[in-house]
């Protein structure tokens, strides 16, 4: 440790030290830390007003308690905070003044940055309670040991932050990352157990809900019995996706299906899954979907098969996830990670001739740091035998172009498995999934299943295409999902600064407006959701006025 950073260690543990500096000369000069919150802080007082003067009154309150790490999240839950409050909500905003959760930062400059991030959000206290939850080393000391319970909690977080942060399956204990994803989580443990077990909160609020301590919050939350609500961002403007009581990143969408599924798609729902579809398939984006999904337009079918020198024997697709991804993170099924799948998967079909396999390694891969899953496969296959084609991340090759030359799919969580599905096309599912066991795919439970399924599509696959029925309760489900799952909301993350201008808390909080977010705010306090009164609303729903922020 450099001398600076050692004097700023030392300094970090001595009381007050951090608050004198940042009294007496921090906050007179412009601030340059990574950690800011320069956007809310821009916006909060007017918003505050707007609360205070819209304020609703609410004849069933709820003790709400939003926690975020991180400076963006923390912008993000903020503003979030301030309009549950602004619905009559007993509010607190809790946060931890980190801006990386993968590198060491000294004592010092976390209290720096937590003075900072208490005069910034000052102005809130007069709507809600804004509480820190950085506590110093010294006040830890006086509060119990975690239960077990916690502390396994903390453990299994912490494995998961290491995967996510590493891009890898399998974490050494040994590793400096982990050791600093235990300690923070410790120390975000601690404070919330005392927190959760004084305050009593009825619901509390996190993005995520797997990893960081976002992550330690939830299943805390979880383990004492405190209703946990979990949100995220995917690529569409103005839409949220929340879970209750569950990690959102598993996209459980059973009472969604249970409310929705098994019944005709409506023309007009299909016109817009179709006008999506074909964006994803040209690479291109369309509408609020942000997202652009393919690197490369469609060349033809037939132009592939003959670069991958494919002949007439049946052909299996097996599309990957990117090594340590969220939606990974979990959601082994019948072995013990995605690479032990993928690697047993391609040692059956060394031996299985008849059918040829195509692995197609996700694009995904060229914008991540970790492992690739070629290099996985180079380190367990000296050589290929010329039935099995892999496909790199950074290959030309339209996806769907290969879903039109197969005949039978595998997947571990992609959604190129539902697309598969939509296609008509048998798809077995390795890995824990939203889509899984709806009635259009094939869900082994164990390894032995997943090989005799194996078995059983490789000698005919033609058998075991999917049903008119089956096929079209998968665009069904393509359906609810893309378009239906997602809730309104008016402050997307990535575009928060935009999107706040254009809908500020007094538009969110005018009557009139406010009725197209009821739902959504509701169900973030905890409140159930009537999936089946819904119905097809994103189909039906009207375009709405541009309010003019100025």
């Amino acid at each position: 440790m450099a001398g600076k950073e050692k004097v700023k260690e030392i300094l970090g543990y001595l009381p007050l030290t951090s608050e004198i500096w940042w009294a007496l000369r921090g906050k007179h000069k412009p601030w340059s830390s990574h950690f800011e919150l320069e956007g809310i802080k821009s916006v909060l007082k007017d918003a505050v007003t707007d609360v205070r003067q819209l304020a609703i009154e609410n004849p069933d309150p709820k003790k709400v308690l939003i926690f975020a790490s991180l400076h963006y999240w923390i912008e993000q839950a903020g503003l979030i905070a301030l309009a549950l409050a602004g619905q009559g909500h007993q509010v607190s905003l809790g946060y931890l003044p980190y801006a990386e959760w993968d590198k060491p930062l000294s004592a010092f400059d976390l209290r720096r940055q937590d003075a900072y991030a208490r005069e910034a959000l000052e102005p809130a206290s007069e709507a809600m309670k804004v509480v820190s939850l950085l506590k110093p080393a010294s006040k830890q000391k006086t509060l119990p040991p975690l239960p077990k319970e916690i502390t396994a909690i903390v453990r299994q977080v912490s494995l998961y932050d290491t995967m996510y942060t590493r891009q890898i399956e399998q974490v050494d204990e040994g590793d400096p990352l982990f050791d600093l994803r235990m300690q923070r989580n410790t120390a975000a443990a601690t404070a919330l157990h005392h927190w959760f077990s004084t305050e009593k909160p009825d619901v509390v609020i996190v993005p995520n809900g797997t990893i960081l301590e976002m992550g330690v919050a939830y299943a805390i939350a979880r383990l004492l019995g405190i209703r946990a609500v979990t949100f995220e961002f995917a690529d569409q403007r103005e839409r949220i996706w929340i879970a209750q009581d569950g990690e959102i990143m598993s996209h459980d969408t059973t009472a969604l299906w249970q409310a929705l599924g098994n019944q005709p798609l409506p023309d007009k729902a299909r016109a817009s899954l179709e006008k999506l579809f074909a964006a994803r398939r040209g690479a291109a984006t369309w509408g609020e979907f942000a997202r652009q999904w393919q690197a490369s337009p469609q060349q033809g079918s037939n132009e592939v098969k003959q670069a991958l020198n494919l002949d007439d024997r049946p052909v299996t697709l097996l599309a990957t996830n990117v090594l340590g991804d969220s939606l990974t993170l979990g959601r082994e099924k019948i072995t013990n990670s995605m690479a032990d799948w993928i690697v047993k998967t391609i040692a059956w079909f060394t031996t299985h001739p008849e059918v040829q396999l195509v692995v197609r390694v996700h694009p995904g891969e060229l914008l991540t740091h970790g492992t690739s899953m070629v290099q996985v496969i180079q380190d367990n296959f000296a050589a290929l035998p010329e039935n099995i084609h892999i496909i790199k991340p950074e290959e030309k090759v339209n996806t769907y172009d290969l879903v039109d030359i197969t005949d039978s799919g595998l997947v571990y969580t992609t959604t190129v498995g539902l697309e598969m599905a939509m296609a008509g096309l048998p798809v077995i599912v390795a890995g824990k999934t939203h889509y899984a066991n709806k009635g259009f795919t094939l869900d082994p439970q164990s390894w032995e299943e997943y090989q005799e399924l194996l078995e059983r599509l490789s000698a005919d696959p033609v058998i075991h295409r999917l049903s008119a029925a089956q096929t079209e309760q998968a665009w069904l489900y393509a359906y609810l999902f893309f378009f239906e799952f997602s809730l309104p909301f008016p402050w997307h993350l990535v575009w928060l600064a935009e999107d706040f201008k254009a809908r500020p808390l007094r538009y969110v909080l005018n009557a009139r407006e406010l009725q197209q977010y009821r739902q959504t705010f509701d169900y973030l306090v905890g409140k159930p959701l009537d999936w089946k009164a819904r119905g097809f609303a994103r189909m039906n729903e009207q375009p709405r006025e541009v309010f003019d922020a100025d």
